[in-house]
């Protein structure tokens, strides 16, 4: 089933909406229904279940690869601009405190 998992995490990009990868999801259902309809698999058939439960399965997995790597690159993101702040301020010179004698 990883090859399966490779080939639908191939179809969507972490670019894409939700909606757009969510259109890619159904493709594949329904490209499962159409093979599952070939196979003259009624769709309450163990096999079919199975197939529809994997295919679920692979879904939720790819989303969560996506969401993972969304996350991290709002980590990288936010480690970027801290780091950036931390130079700018680093290169303000520094001013001594006032003496009020």
């Amino acid at each position: 089933m990883s090859d399966f998992t490779d080939l639908v995490a191939r179809a969507v990009s972490p670019a894409m909406s939700r909606e757009e990868r969510e259109a890619v999801y159904q493709v594949v259902k329904q490209a499962m229904r159409r093979l599952q309809e070939r196979e003259n698999l009624a769709p309450d058939e163990p096999r079919a279940l199975l197939q529809s439960h994997l295919v679920e399965e692979t879904i939720r997995d790819v989303e969560a690869l996506v969401t993972r790597y969304l996350a991290r690159q709002t980590i990288l993101e936010a480690e970027r601009a801290n780091a950036a702040a931390n130079a700018a301020a680093a290169a303000e010179p520094l001013t001594p405190p006032r003496s009020d004698a």
